[in-house]
């Protein structure tokens, strides 16, 4: 403005001039596409089994440097079988059978005796599940482990529902994650029975001395290292209900040991192979032994015969030293166990203090503190409460950690796009400036008019910006390392590309202007060239768009049909215009001979092959790195 005001030329097209340069240089359309990519990401998401539930949530998945997820539903299928019965005299019965099909088979079951059938009553009792049968099939309803104690009663011969209904219940106490156990409080022959389940080291310190509890704990810990959960039962009387129900819970005796299996997902294995090919760490919490989690972290190659499973009684104690030691733990392992809620939100404050971008999973009203600390929280969908789902940024409908995988591939894709858009629109708009710049310099006329500036941005960026955010995945989202933390979107890449692709196309843009005004063209005729020229870059240099690395040789064709059919589109409009009464009066534009099309085109090709150029140095330039380099 101030440079063609000083040389004087006309206040009222040097202020037009001003203004139209402004629209060109400000992406208007930006807010826009990207609103369209994230909502597009959104929708390929819902595809895979993830529903988001804030929109920014779409392209934060994408940046996640670590997945700190629960082992049971997530990574197991969460199919809760007991497979084995150790009664507290140290006999061992096998089952049979998997999942809720109740037709199984304890072994021996004809010499397992009251001891065994004392544990399975106590199991059922102390039970908030419910087991059904409907055309054929069985359903259960309630806790997956409640429901495997269903289950083992009915193979051993027994019916819930009519032991619930001898022993009426009388109170409870519920599951608590905190707790680490269940109870139930039910009449029996004019007494009151008292039922206990849950963790070892909970359930063992409400027994009485009549056993060796160094012996069980032995026992317990060799069952989780071959890969079971181990839980505890036990059993007592009392002549009536306690004032408080915690009071029943001591001198009980002590029934025995159930291991249980709940198998590893398939895929789950392949996912975090995926997440370690895409330099993302995985973390496992949960509130199982850290013998059972440790098996399942092996048989999910995040551990090895070295590794070691932090508990939650570490963790205390090394906040109680200090932060450092804290940390120390956090940041050096990848297998917790016996963690409660609080604990897990303290490990993912911890992470994010040390630069991890975080997505962390919650199914449980305990989890939502967790779910707000992390970058991302993830609910479960299947099993989930209210609260958790409440809480979390996005939803998995199958609880599956493969879906956060697949997740984090669209959250890429979408922060792929998103980068293509802007590099897009901003180099275009730099590549007009570029071109008023020399014209300046050279003392030249101004190369186009307000009017046509105006004209050149809506046909050139009225579809294809938003066209470029339906751009499909290149295949490669998860062989690149994440971006870092509160990386800037124009990085070193980004902004190389865009000066380099601005300077290109409105230095020979300006060159073509003074070489056909320079030739004896009216000035009207020489925008007129300019005119079609730009439309031409800017349509080749959208295809140019569709990646910042892989060559547009290597990439489908056809694979964006809306954005190829939009630079038709906008080239035939553009042309049309020409031959239109009206339209070629305002913009002051004419028809051109096709050899003229054609030697415009062929300038416009020769973006095309400056891109490829740039696109394999910079391929050449990632395979020089070494493997653990950031993005840009």
């Amino acid at each position: 403005f101030l440079v063609t005001l000083l040389r004087g030329d006309d206040l009222a097209r040097v202020f037009l001039i001003g203004v139209a340069l402004a629209v060109s240089a400000i992406p208007e359309g930006l807010p826009a596409a990207i609103t369209v990519a994230l909502a597009i990401g959104m929708q390929r998401m819902s595809r895979v089994g993830v529903i988001i539930r804030k929109l920014i949530a779409v392209e934060a998945l994408g940046s996640c440097t670590l997945i700190a997820s629960d082992k049971t539903g997530t990574l197991t299928v969460n199919e809760m079988t007991i497979k084995l019965v150790e009664l507290a005299d140290g006999r061992r019965f096998p089952v049979s059978g998997e999942g809720i099909d109740p037709h199984g088979a304890v072994a021996e079951q004809a010499f397992t005796g009251t001891d065994f059938d004392a544990l399975v009553t106590a199991g059922v009792l102390a039970n908030e599940a419910s087991l059904e049968e409907k055309g054929g099939r069985w359903h259960g309803t309630g806790d997956t482990v409640d429901i495997a104690f269903l289950v083992l009663a009915h193979k051993s011969g027994h019916e819930p529902d009519r032991l619930r209904v001898r022993h009426a219940e009388v109170a409870s106490i519920p599951y608590e994650s905190e707790l680490g156990y269940c109870a139930s409080l039910n009449r029996d022959n004019g007494r009151v029975g008292v039922h206990v389940k849950g963790a070892v080291e909970q359930i063992l310190p409400m027994c009485g001395e009549h056993f060796d509890a160094a012996a069980i704990v032995m026992r317990a810990n060799a069952l989780a290292a071959e890969g079971y959960r181990v839980l505890a039962v036990a059993r007592g009387t009392r002549s009536d209900v306690p004032a408080r129900l915690g009071d029943a819970l001591r001198d009980l005796e002590f029934c025995g040991l159930v291991g249980i299996i709940d198998p590893v997902r398939p895929e789950a294995i392949d996912a975090i192979r995926q997440t370690r090919e895409a330099r993302i760490e995985t973390v496992m919490i949960t509130g199982d032994h850290p013998q059972t989690a440790l098996a399942v972290a092996r048989e999910l190659e995040l551990a090895d015969e070295h590794s070691k499973a932090i508990t939650g009684t570490e963790l205390d104690e090394a906040e109680k030293t200090g932060e450092a030691e804290l940390d120390a733990l956090v940041l050096n392992h990848r297998v917790f166990a016996r963690i409660s809620p609080v604990q897990k939100m303290r490990i993912v404050e911890r992470l994010v203090a040390h630069g991890e971008f975080v997505a962390v999973t919650g199914d449980g009203v305990n989890d939502a503190p967790a779910l707000h600390r992390a970058h991302v929280g993830v609910a479960m969908g299947e099993r989930g409460t209210d609260v958790a789902r409440e809480s979390a940024d996005l939803i998995l409908t199958d609880d599956n950690f493969r879906s956060i995988v697949n997740g984090v591939r669209e959250g890429r894709i979408v922060y792929a796009n998103i980068r293509k858009v802007i590099f897009l629109l901003i180099s275009t708009g730099a590549a007009e400036i570029t071109l008023f710049l020399w014209s300046l310099a050279f003392g030249l006329p101004l190369p186009l008019f307000p009017v046509q500036l105006l004209w050149l941005n809506l046909v050139t960026n009225g579809v294809q910006d938003v066209a470029l955010a339906f751009e499909p995945a290149e295949g490669d989202e998860l062989r690149h390392p994440p971006r870092r933390p509160g990386e800037a979107i124009f990085d070193a890449l980004m902004t190389e590309r865009v000066v380099a692709n601005a300077l290109f196309m409105g230095t020979l843009a300006f060159v073509v202007f003074w070489v056909v005004h320079g030739n004896g063209a009216t000035e009207t005729e020489a925008r007129n060239i300019t005119l079609l020229l730009m439309v031409l870059f800017e349509n080749v240099h959208a295809m140019n768009s569709r990646s910042e690395r892989a060559s547009l040789f290597s990439m489908h064709p056809l694979g964006n049909p809306l954005l190829l059919g939009g630079i038709v589109i906008a080239q035939a409009i553009h042309i049309g215009s020409m031959y239109l009464p009206g339209m070629r009066d305002i913009l002051e534009i004419s028809p051109v001979s096709l050899t003229t099309w054609l030697q415009l085109l062929g300038v416009a090709l020769l973006l095309f092959v400056f891109d490829e150029c740039h696109k394999l140095l910079v391929r050449r330039r990632g395979s020089e790195s070494p493997p653990d380099a950031g993005a840009a």
